[in-house]
């Protein structure tokens, strides 16, 4: 190769080139990448890729935004988004974001730019031990050998090893060979020149057509003793490959059965409780809150003994977080407890519960009698949170003390200021299937649990360790996935203020980047009254706990908005709030709802 050939070229292009190339042929689509020096043979490579429309890059200076806007793409697109960061803490501001993805099962990769080995360990600057910082949580990790050839034509030995690693990589990510999608670890030391022009061969490299990785996708054989339903099963603590699949859990009649759906568990959970004749008790962000067979009121109706007291078998599948009653019963030790296997730790609060890897229901009439006794109680113990409609009849009387009796009335109804029963209601009822709903963990989520009828739309929570970081990113994340090719829809996202106040670096947004349809909607109660509602408020000082749990806040949630060029709205009334939902005035919104504590 000549020298005019090589001229401005450099060994960590080639490299950050045949890594992405590969990637983008593989049908990777999205990049979120932080701005650093030694990172930068990755970005700039990016941006090209971006130029010529084969992937969107998402520009993030919060790294940890970063590692939670791609959990959101991920989350919605079950496809991994690429996140791209310099070295030291840099990389450490992604384990959090890498933590919920392992526990949840949602495919990320995450590249991080390193000093060459010679400079690990002798104090260099910005250098720390990157390799293995995240071994627990990550489906594959490996630390790159150092690019150091120059590639004439894209076929070059490291060419080859690179694309290898990629191909290792994004399969590890989608859960090829293991028990769940999850996050996985490239560590990628750079030496000088850190950027070079593009290699020629790059943009020929990623013309052809995409090959996605297999993903272990559902079974679509229909055994004789019913349908499969398969689980995405937690590698647990080897995090290695999964073991052969077992036969699937034959679920035979008799027993008295409940169906529990946590978080993510997805339509299969009312699926199997329509087939067994089950009552479904389905926590609001499992996703299958939904169908004839919904329990309202479930955490009364556990807690009866006429009726959780006399469960004999329950069937999990996702990962219930929500209430205690549903703890509770899963660690009876007198119900057989069948959990299909999910991301994380397999779940096991009897200690003898039976973890499977598919389910079958057996053919056979179901227990009409127990499941007509759940529904009855389901009926008497559903909420109507609908605002009484107007007496049209009074409105229209000829009798001035019958009518202004009803227009007293309809203003009454209009002026009520708004609890969180009456805010989750209205966020729930605005939000249809080709929307997203994204719940913070905050009280808001319970209060939703409790109350909120059954209603199909694609829900989203980090339920996975249940923290309250990263959630507007999240949400941003799986807005921009779903709203992808001009898809229609609004992405909400409900939570409480100490929520939003925790990821408000979220809020700021690239003006080069094309805006979702996003809407952040804060209960402000003023502080953590999640505190209020557990043990803790009745043993402690209350200053003490004031200071140390509740952490009141004064923040000014309009001046954040106009300060990172959101839309903002307060609102206190609940015509206020359903018109402020149904009539987007912007791509990104704050509303604001103030709540007592």
């Amino acid at each position: 190769m000549s020298a005019q050939d090589t001229a401005g070229r450099a060994p960590a292009t080639d490299a950050a080139a045949a890594l992405l190339g590969r990637l983008v042929e593989r049908g990777l689509t999205e990049i979120v990448l932080s701005p650093g020096s030694r990172s930068q043979a990755l970005a700039l490579v990016a941006a090209e890729f971006e130029r010529a429309g084969l992937v969107r890059v998402h520009v993030r200076i919060d790294e940890r935004v970063a590692g939670f806007t791609a959990l959101g793409i991920g989350r919605e697109s079950r496809m991994p988004a690429v996140v791209v960061c310099t070295s030291g803490t840099a990389v450490a501001n992604l384990l959090p974001a890498a933590l919920e993805a392992h526990h949840s099962g949602v495919p990320m990769l995450l590249l991080t730019a390193d000093r060459p080995p010679e400079l690990r360990g002798v104090g260099a600057n910005q250098t720390t031990r990157q390799p293995g910082l995240f071994t627990a949580a990550t489906r594959f990790e490996a630390d790159a050998p150092v690019p150091d050839e120059i590639d004439p034509d894209g076929t070059g030995a490291q060419t080859a090893m690179v694309r290898q690693l990629a191909d290792d990589a994004l399969d590890a990510a989608l859960g090829s060979g293991l028990r769940s999608a999850g996050p996985v670890h490239l560590n990628l030391p750079f030496r000088e020149p850190l950027a070079g022009v593009l290699p020629p061969w790059a943009a020929t490299a990623v013309g052809g057509e995409s090959e996605p990785a297999e993903t272990g996708a559902p079974t679509e054989e229909v055994a004789a003793s019913g349908a499969l339903y398969q689980g995405g099963g937690g590698i647990g603590e080897s995090d290695g490959p999964a073991d052969v699949a077992d036969a699937p859990e034959i679920l035979h009649r008799g027993l008295r059965t409940i169906v529990i759906a946590g978080a993510d568990a997805g339509p299969d959970a009312e699926r199997i409780a329509h087939e067994g004749g089950w009552p479904l008790v389905a926590e609001i962000v499992s996703g299958a809150r939904f169908g004839r067979n919904i329990v309202h009121g479930y955490r009364d109706l556990l807690a009866d003994p006429h009726l959780g007291g006399r469960i004999e078998r329950a069937v999990v599948l996702g990962h219930p977080t929500l209430s205690r009653e549903v703890t509770a019963v899963l660690a009876r030790d007198d119900i057989e407890v069948v959990a299909l296997r999910g991301p994380g730790e397999p779940l096991n609060l009897n200690g003898t519960t039976t973890p499977v890897d598919e389910i079958a229901v057996a053919p056979g009439a179901g227990d009409r009698e127990w499941l007509g006794e759940w529904m009855r109680a389901s009926r008497a113990a559903s909420v109507d949170l609908t605002p009484p409609a107007p007496d049209a009849d009074a409105l229209a009387s000829t009798n001035p003390s019958e009518r202004l009796g009803a227009i007293s009335a309809e203003l009454g109804v209009i002026r009520a200021p708004l609890d969180r029963a009456a805010l989750a209601d209205a966020v729930w009822r605005a939000t249809w299937p080709h929307d997203r709903l994204m719940f913070g963990s905050s009280r808001l989520v319970r209060v939703a649990d409790r109350l909120l009828g059954g209603k199909k739309v694609p829900v989203h929570a980090n339920r996975g360790l249940a923290g309250i970081d990263g959630t507007v990113a999240t949400g941003l994340g799986i807005a921009l996935a779903s709203q992808r090719d001009g898809r229609p829809g609004v992405t909400r996202v409900l939570l409480g203020d100490l929520t939003l106040l925790h990821d408000v670096g979220a809020l700021l947004f690239p003006g080069a980047e094309q805006e979702p349809r996003i809407q952040v909607i804060v209960g402000n109660d003023g502080g953590g009254t999640i505190f209020d509602g557990l043990e803790v408020a009745a043993v402690a000082d209350a200053d003490a706990m004031d200071r140390v749990l509740y952490t009141p806040q004064s923040a000014r949630f309009e001046h954040l908005a106009q300060a990172y060029g959101w839309e903002y709205q307060r609102v206190t009334t609940r015509a206020a709030l359903d018109q402020a939902l149904t009539s987007p005035a912007g791509g990104r919104q704050i509303i604001e709802v103030p709540l007592p504590r």
